[in-house]
């Protein structure tokens, strides 16, 4: 595929969108990568790195094997990714803690909107489909019930958690940060990032790399051989994990830490018994830009195939 330098700059932003979304516990990044069209090439990209790849590069040299794992796509990608992970990262922190009803709206809005975008992917649909739908929806609405763990740290508990965590990201609908908050890892990457800790960050990165590349090849598979079915089980993860980005949420359990409060346990209720300010009316004109956000996405992807 050629592309131009702008090409490789959309494909930056494509990942800066992504590493925001990841940042995000109940947002995946993989249903950002899926709606703005890169999702495949994606999996595609990561499961060709194995070790043809270290041949290529011993037998032909550097560039023969950056081409063949699409390494201008992957290190474009991977360039938003830490951009937003390292800038707007703080900035989305911050919104939610003071402003959630808002901020979650529009992510509710733009992941209403994914899943009619993957669900119209869906060539046609079998009664195992359906099925299919109906686990994921109850797997990932499950996920999002899952009480919050506290635990010691250990470097293999880290590499676990950096491995499942990554598996999660690449997944549309299932929240990578949110596994890890699950894990009880959340705040622990958060500080070690804060902290500039090379052993946890490390750790986590190297558990990560073995999971995304385990992981792409089955992912890899299963599109080649069951694409209908693949993408029939992604829209029902994407459809149950509705329930924990829905903005009017009751506390069940808190306690706080280093003076702030941190939430470990809440429920979804209806805005109208919500106590509070529940901002309905701006929460529902941003979950509005964030359903037609995804939806100019599509025009665009759509306009660009055509």
């Amino acid at each position: 595929m050629s592309r131009r330098l702008k090409d490789y700059f959309v494909i930056s932003l494509k990942g800066m969108a992504m590493g925001a979304a990841d940042v995000v516990p109940g947002v995946s990044g993989g249903t950002i990568a899926f709606i703005s069209g890169i999702y495949e090439e994606l999996i595609t990209s990561i499961n060709k790195i194995n070790i043809n790849t270290f041949k290529i590069l011993k037998n032909d040299g550097i560039n023969a094997m950056w081409k063949s794992i699409n390494g201008n796509f992957l290190i474009s990608l991977l360039i938003g990714i830490a951009i937003s992970v390292i800038s707007l990262a703080k900035i989305i922190r911050h919104l939610l803690e003071t402003q959630p009803i808002l901020i979650w709206s529009f992510f509710f809005g733009l992941v209403l909107a994914s899943i009619i975008y993957v669900a119209k992917q869906i060539k046609s649909w079998t009664l195992i489909s359906v099925i299919l739908l109906i686990l994921g929806v109850f797997i990932a609405f499950y996920i999002t019930t899952l009480t919050p763990q506290t635990t010691n740290i250990s470097y293999p508990y880290v590499f676990l958690s950096g491995a499942l965590a990554i598996c999660a990201m690449i997944l549309p609908g299932i929240s990578g940060s949110y596994i890890l908050l699950l894990l009880g890892m959340y705040k622990p990457v958060l500080d070690a990032i804060h902290e500039k800790d090379i052993k946890i960050i490390g750790t986590l990165f190297i558990g990560a790399i073995v999971g995304l590349l385990s992981f792409s090849r089955l992912l890899k598979w299963l599109f080649d051989n069951y694409q209908n079915l693949t993408l029939a089980t992604l829209t029902g993860f994407i459809i149950g994990s509705i329930n924990k980005i829905w903005p009017w949420k009751e506390v069940l359990e808190s306690e706080i830490i280093n003076g702030k409060l941190k939430i470990i346990q809440d429920k979804s209720v209806s805005p109208f018994n919500y106590n509070g300010d529940n901002q309905i009316y701006m929460a529902i004109l941003l979950a509005i830009v964030g359903f037609a956000f995804i939806l100019l996405l599509e025009k665009l992807a759509d306009g660009k195939e055509n």
